[in-house]
């Protein structure tokens, strides 16, 4: 009867932790965009690209957008930019755009560009790359973190890490 009793006990504290972490992250946190959500924090941003010049998001507008917040010193970024290159030869006639947005100097991402033979854009986002990472979903504000943004602009998908090309190509293959 008295491990019963324990096993009770247990039971109600893993329920009452688990909901406190739950009110704790609804309420505590900041208020990060959800899947469904429009993407205005992203879509609406002009960054430099390698060269200088700046680029609107907004000029991809109407397309599956995979905006990858990277940095050439990012062993897990550098691994899935091969992948992103791939798919954006394989998909772009159909609506594809990937965009690089670099947590690094325009030098570096030249350079790590043209050794992988990049065709998708890179953008400059700098470390303030980092805080527009964090209001998209970003918490930990670690790299990769990718977004992947809709035709009609809403987030369809976020994730920190890298991606899967399993999972990617299916993400990809429902909005295209």
């Amino acid at each position: 009867m008295n491990a019963w009793r324990w096993a009770l006990f247990g039971g109600l504290a893993a329920v009452a932790l688990a909901a406190g972490l739950w009110v704790g992250r609804e309420t505590l946190l900041p208020d990060t965009p959800r899947v469904g959500q429009s993407a205005g924090a992203l879509v609406g941003i002009a960054l430099p690209d390698v060269d200088g010049k700046s680029q609107a998001m907004t000029q991809w507008s109407g397309k599956v957008i995979v905006a990858n917040f990277w940095a050439t010193w990012c062993a897990p970024c550098r691994e899935e930019m091969p992948m992103f290159v791939r798919l954006q030869r394989e998909h772009a006639d159909k609506g594809l755009q990937f965009v690089g947005i670099a947590v690094d100097d325009a030098g570096k991402v030249r350079q790590f560009a043209q050794e992988i033979n990049l065709n998708y854009p890179a953008l400059i986002g700098g470390y303030g790359a980092m805080e527009l990472s964090k209001t998209l979903g970003n918490s930990l504000m670690a790299l990769p973190f990718t977004v992947i943004v809709d035709r009609q602009g809403r987030i369809a998908h976020t994730q920190l890490g890298p991606l899967k090309e399993e999972q990617l190509t299916r993400i990809i293959g429902h909005l295209l």
